[in-house]
């Protein structure tokens, strides 16, 4: 059974490996990575790794007004390898898939869930635990405090990537498949198995309240990383929404340090492996720390200009505490006639 994983990366070198490594652990076996623009060697990591034979490499450049991974996406719909597959699953290098069935695998999900179509992977938002540096070390086992679940508030922790079973949608999306085949209404369920309803099959992008579920499977979403880290990736920009700044309010909606959360940490033994044997590549090592250098260079120059200290020393003092049920929902509902009126 093939599972593939379809990305769109820019500078992403120091993580890279530990991404591609533990989605192999887990039982994705195909991936399919564009990368763009990048400063940092990832695009000459992605190469290795393809004449490894660990991953399908495309340069992607992009097309008229459309972002580079929506961009991504529409070449991917029609690549051979997104025809080869049998589930699929579009995430980003921030993105760690968590199975809690079982012993953690992706059989393990799949084999829970035998009359879906599409799992919804509910984001679980995991804050930057107060590191302030770029480590060398394995993002799962440098940032272990996430938000609470459920959490009601930003609706970002209500958010969900998709694994869906191939041929049951036409074209992939960000967070969803679209385009359900002509005649199927594929069944979707949430991460604890439950049934979400057949709206979910044309719609939905939130997984708030009664449809939340984390049970069998969660997403871990690393989207911060250390401070200087996050210094980085602002300087860098979302993939998907050129014109939207990541900025001190992307980081304060995101930096839940609320409750300890270690359940990926079972893997970690094999991941550390499974890493020490990819760097001990004669390719793949050096461009690795190469990268990392890079990185680390950038978030000193960026820490050193007005605008960048500025936001780090703002970044450091955020944290982010959930929002009352109730309120959050009156929020949310606002939100959603606010998306409805702007014709979303």
């Amino acid at each position: 059974m093939t599972r593939l994983i379809v990305t769109a990366m820019r500078n992403e070198a120091p993580y890279l490996l530990e991404w591609v490594a533990y989605h192999r652990l887990i039982g994705f076996d195909r991936f399919l990575v564009y990368s763009n623009d990048c400063d940092d060697g990832t695009d000459a990591m992605l190469d290795r790794l393809a004449a490894l034979g660990l991953v399908v490499h495309e340069r992607n450049a992009p097309v008229g007004r459309k972002g580079v991974q929506w961009t991504a996406l529409g070449r991917a719909t029609d690549h051979p390898e997104t025809a080869a597959a049998e589930w699929i699953l579009v995430a980003d290098c921030d993105e760690f898939v968590n199975v809690r069935a079982g012993a953690g695998r992706l059989d393990d999900l799949i084999a829970a869930v035998p009359g879906a179509d599409a799992v919804a992977l509910t984001w679980r938002l995991f804050g930057s635990n107060g590191v302030m540096a770029i480590e060398d070390r394995p993002v799962i086992a440098q940032f272990t405090r996430a938000a609470p679940f459920p959490c009601h508030a930003p609706w970002e922790a209500s958010q969900f990537k998709t694994l869906f079973r191939a041929g049951s949608y036409r074209r992939l999306g960000v967070h969803r498949p679209k385009a359900p085949v002509p005649g199927r209404a594929p069944v979707w369920v949430n991460g604890s198995g439950a049934p979400l309803g057949e709206r979910f099959a044309r719609e939905g992008t939130l997984t708030w309240g009664a449809a939340g579920g984390i049970d069998l499977a969660c997403l871990n979403h690393y989207s911060l990383r250390s401070a200087m880290a996050f210094l980085v990736k602002a300087d860098r920009g979302l993939p998907n929404r050129t014109g939207r700044p990541v900025d001190i309010g992307y980081w304060a909606d995101r930096n839940f340090n609320t409750v300890e959360e270690t359940s990926i940490l079972r893997h970690l033994p094999a991941l550390e492996a499974a890493l020490a044997a990819l760097r001990a590549d004669p390719v793949l090592g050096p461009l690795h720390a190469a990268g990392l250098a890079w990185h680390r260079a950038r978030a000193e120059a960026l820490a050193d200009s007005v605008e960048g200290l500025r936001l780090l020393t703002r970044a450091l003092g955020t944290e982010r505490r959930d929002l009352e049920p109730g309120l959050a929902r009156r929020l949310l509902m606002r939100r959603a006639a606010l998306r409805e009126r702007e014709g979303e």
